[in-house]
C-alpha cells in the first residue's frame, strides 16, 4: 500500500505486551475499512513481543515495526507513533484491547461527514484476560456540545472513567499534533481529551465496538499509585517526590493557555478549574505531604 491510499494511522505502542498482542493485533487487521497503515512501537520489550511483531510484518504489508533501544516511558513510545503517523486520522491501541471489525470504518464516516469533529469513538465494554464482558462504561459525557467549555469540563472535570476510552477513539492528526499529546505524568490522558475538547467537538457512536481489557498485568494495576504511575509515563522520574494532582492542574491550565478559543469560552474554561479544584482537593493536599494515594481512578487512569 502506497502513502496516498493511507488514510488512517494505527498507533500501537506496546512494552511486554506478548500475552495479549496476537488477538490485538488480528482484530486491527480484520478491520472492514482497509485504507490504514499500523505501526507498532516497541519499547525496547523482553517477552516475546519482537518476534510476534516481526511475523506480522511479513504477513501484511500495512504493518510496520519500529523497537526502540531501550524503554523511553509510555509518552515517548505514544507520542512517537503521532509523529511517524501518514494518515488523515490517528488512533492509538493499547496492545490488550480489542476493535470490533467495522470500528475504523465507522469512525471514518463520522469524520469525514463532520469537518468539525475532531474526535470519533465507539460505546465500549470491558473484558477480562478469557474476553468475558464484566463492565460497561460510563458514556455520560456531554461533549458534543458546541460550547468548547462545556466540552473541556465534560472531558477533565467531571468524575467518570470514558477518557480511558476516548483516548483510544480515531483523531485528526492535524490537530493532535497541535496538542501536547500525551503527557510525561499520571492521568495525562484526561489532560489531552479535555484540550481536543477545546479543539473542536467530539462524537460517540453509540454501539459496544471497543473493548477495554483488565487484567493482572495491566500497568494500572503494576503501577498502582499516582507516583509509580509517574515513572512508567516517564522512566527518566526517579525521583521519590512527586505531584501528580499538581501538574494535572498545571497541565489543564497550559491547555486552555494554549487552546484555539477566544473571549469568554476561554474565561468560561478557566472558570472550569474551579469545580476541579473543589473535587480534588484533598488530593492536592496529599501531594503537598507526599502521600500517595491508591488506586485512585479520580482522574483517570
Amino acid at each position: 500500500m502506497s502513502n496516498n491510499e493511507v488514510k488512517v494511522t494505527i498507533g500501537l505502542p506496546v512494552y511486554n505486551g506478548a500475552d495479549f498482542l496476537e488477538e490485538t493485533i488480528d482484530s486491527l487487521l480484520s478491520q472492514t475499512y482497509e485504507q490504514f497503515e499500523l505501526i507498532i512501537s516497541d519499547n525496547a520489550s523482553t517477552d516475546g513481543t519482537e518476534q510476534i511483531c516481526r511475523l506480522y510484518v511479513n504477513q501484511d504489508p500495512r504493518v510496520k515495526y519500529v523497537r526502540n533501544g531501550e524503554n523511553l516511558g509510555a509518552a515517548k513510545n505514544y507520542n512517537q507513533l503521532v509523529d511517524m503517523a501518514e494518515g488523515e486520522y490517528f488512533k492509538w491501541a493499547a496492545a490488550d484491547d480489542i476493535c470490533l471489525p467495522s470500528y475504523i470504518e465507522r469512525c471514518v464516516k463520522v469524520l469525514d461527514a463532520d469537518a468539525e469533529v475532531v474526535l470519533c469513538y465507539t460505546q465500549a465494554a470491558g473484558i477480562d484476560e478469557n474476553g468475558e464482558v464484566f463492565r460497561d462504561y460510563d458514556n455520560f459525557i456531554d461533549a458534543e456540545v458546541d460550547e468548547p467549555w462545556k466540552r473541556f469540563y465534560a472531558a477533565a472535570c467531571r468524575r467518570h472513567n470514558m477518557t480511558a476510552v476516548m483516548v483510544f477513539g480515531l483523531i485528526r492528526t492535524a490537530v493532535l499534533r497541535r496538542t501536547h499529546m500525551i503527557g510525561a505524568f499520571s492521568s495525562s490522558d484526561r489532560v489531552l481529551v479535555g484540550e481536543l475538547g477545546l479543539y473542536g467537538r467530539f462524537h460517540m457512536i453509540p454501539e459496544v465496538l471497543f473493548l477495554k481489557r483488565d487484567h493482572p498485568q495491566a500497568h494500572w494495576i503494576q503501577y498502582n499509585t499516582r507516583q509509580a504511575r509517574m515513572a512508567w509515563y516517564d522512566t527518566s522520574n526517579t525521583d521519590g517526590r512527586t505531584y501528580p494532582h499538581w501538574r494535572l492542574l498545571q497541565e489543564h491550565l497550559i491547555s486552555i493557555k494554549n487552546a484555539p478559543v477566544e473571549g469568554t469560552d476561554r474565561l468560561k474554561s478557566y472558570a472550569m478549574i474551579a469545580p476541579w479544584v473543589r473535587y480534588n482537593w484533598r488530593f492536592l493536599m496529599m501531594n503537598m505531604v507526599q502521600k500517595d494515594e491508591v488506586n485512585d481512578l479520580t482522574t483517570n487512569n
